[in-house]
């Protein structure tokens, strides 16, 4: 499934034809470098590695600067693998930019949601909470968690308090609406994982996106 590193710049609105309100976020993609290439002969898979957001020497290891130098490519903060087909048309040091994208492909956008801290159980799930008058004492307790002599334990799963968000999460199905190539942004239907400036990945899973123009040119 190929992908494409970005970073979320934020949420607007647009409108449609129609005057239709269409609430987007918008996805600052850049340009992503293929920093290697996985085969199934000598890794015993078939993908290619992205290089996203450049960064200078001195923030990088012996290790990730050799693997850099030995390819003659710029230094990259983040990699990504996406496993793809072996007759996948990128090579190294090819560069992938927002117009591989196309308005109303469907795509998956993978994220680190906010973190919110410890929670009760009233916003981590949602749960209604107790009476709020006529001498209630418990307005926002979890409430029973089980009984003493059945089951005489606390089931799994139990919703209870504790450490909310931070977590990566996947939205799936999300429309493209709006493809901006001067800025390398798209703009996609909906709320996507995280918050401003947080790095996401967008996912394609278009079985014939390899037949597209924007990679018959790397």
């Amino acid at each position: 499934m190929f992908g494409l590193l970005g970073k979320k710049a934020g949420m607007t609105q647009i409108f449609s034809t129609d005057g239709e309100m269409i609430p987007v976020s918008v996805i600052q993609l850049g340009a992503c470098q293929v920093v290697s290439k996985k085969t199934k002969k000598k890794h015993g898979y078939s993908a290619i590695q992205l290089g996203f957001l450049p960064v200078k020497e001195k923030k990088l290891s012996k290790a990730e600067l050799g693997k850099f130098k030995k390819n003659n490519l710029s230094n990259y903060k983040l990699l990504r693998e996406f496993r793809l087909e072996e007759n996948f048309p990128l090579a190294e040091g090819a560069q992938v930019t927002a117009n591989v994208f196309q308005v109303g492909d469907m795509v998956n956008v993978r994220g680190l949601t906010k973190g919110r801290g410890f929670q009760g159980v009233m916003k981590r799930h949602g749960k209604h909470g107790g009476p709020a008058s006529h001498g209630s004492d418990f307005h926002r307790r979890p409430g029973s968690i089980g009984m003493r002599t059945q089951p005489g334990r606390v089931n799994k799963n139990m919703k209870m308090p504790g450490h909310m968000g931070d977590e990566t999460v996947t939205i799936r199905n999300l429309e493209i609406v709006g493809v901006r190539v001067e800025d390398q942004a798209i703009l996609v239907k909906g709320a996507v994982p995280g918050s401003r400036g947080s790095m996401v990945e967008i996912y394609l899973p278009d079985p014939k996106l390899a037949q597209r123009e924007a990679f018959k040119v790397s």
